[in-house]
């Protein structure tokens, strides 16, 4: 006889939202019941394959008997709770923290679910003023806590700068970076473990940063990519799509999605090889793989380059 384990049941939880009674299971968050609703709610920080760091707040909802608006993505739903997610108040937190990320960073390679959320809620970056000059190459690295100057308030501050490609792997664009702690956590605990980078400095001087401002090669850095699969506005890119980019080639509407097994090692991750031309541009994991979830090491991410060999080239 086969002894079959089954999980714990757990008790199951009557929440209120917008005015409909949602029942699910003890420890489920307000985002779960809030998508078993079917109800658009705007993630920028969350990622089901990563811990909840609550830090891009577009997913706010109003809990009534709560004083401050609540990230939907971290706060347990509890028995008897009554939420708004589209309440005055929710809505205009929202927009006010579009229009932020809107005014400093580039959110034109964010996903169309991002540009749909900018749409809907009104958003307006201009209001505060047209963009401040680009920052020269280095300039934001080498701020320091407390070196912070305040503006003449004519111009919107930005994180704008030059991009970083100093390695044949991967680019890093922070004029793109809204700071919403993917790449950190998957280089971190919940994936990878090897802590190449942190978030440094304060207020709006924080960026993402190598230990000690190094450059990639010279950091702890492996090159598993798993920042890239995780960035949700294209601030960290594989090489290979960024130079197709630069070079006006790049096109998702003519390439094509392959499942496939990475053949590197018996642990059998799976690869999505996105291929255009008969070439493969670039690969990705799926997040619900349950091997991988969704993360890769160097060789699945990066070492395709042999499936494009013919015989005779070197």
């Amino acid at each position: 006889m086969t002894a079959v384990f089954l999980d714990t049941p757990r008790r199951l939880v009557d929440v209120t939202i917008d005015g409909e009674t949602v029942r699910v299971p003890e420890g489920a968050t307000l985002l779960d019941a809030c998508r078993q609703q079917g109800i658009d709610t705007p993630t920028l920080c969350y990622l089901e394959n990563l811990t909840p760091v609550n830090v891009c707040r577009v997913c706010v909802v109003e809990v009534e008997g709560s004083r401050t608006l609540v990230p939907a993505c971290s706060r347990k739903a509890e028995q008897g709770m009554t939420v708004h997610t589209d309440s005055e108040r929710v809505r205009t937190s929202r927009k006010m923290v579009l229009e932020f990320l809107s005014s400093s960073a580039d959110l034109s390679l964010a996903s169309p679910d991002v540009r749909r959320w900018v749409s809907n809620y009104g958003v307006d970056p201009g209001r505060y003023g047209p963009p401040a000059a680009d920052h020269a190459a280095g300039e934001r690295d080498a701020t320091r806590p407390g070196e912070h100057h305040a503006t003449d308030g004519a111009a919107a501050g930005t994180v704008r700068q030059p991009v970083k490609y100093d390695n044949d792997s991967y680019v890093r664009d922070y004029s793109r970076c809204i700071l919403c702690y993917k790449c950190v956590e998957a280089c971190g605990p919940d994936a990878q473990n090897t802590f190449a980078i942190a978030v440094a400095g304060r207020g709006f001087d924080a960026r993402i940063s190598t230990e000690f401002d190094v450059t990639l090669p010279d950091s702890a850095c492996v090159y598993c990519g798993n920042c890239i699969g995780v960035c949700p506005t294209g601030a960290l890119m594989p090489a290979s799509e960024y130079v197709m980019r630069q070079a006006g080639t790049w096109d998702e509407s003519r390439q094509t999605v392959t499942t496939t097994i990475c053949p590197y090692c018996g642990v059998g991750c799976n690869l999505e090889l996105h291929v255009q031309d008969n070439r493969i541009v670039k690969v990705t994991s799926p997040l619900d793989h349950d091997v991988g979830n969704g993360h890769l090491c160097v060789k699945g991410r990066f070492g395709f380059e042999f499936v494009q060999r013919r015989a005779g080239e070197s």
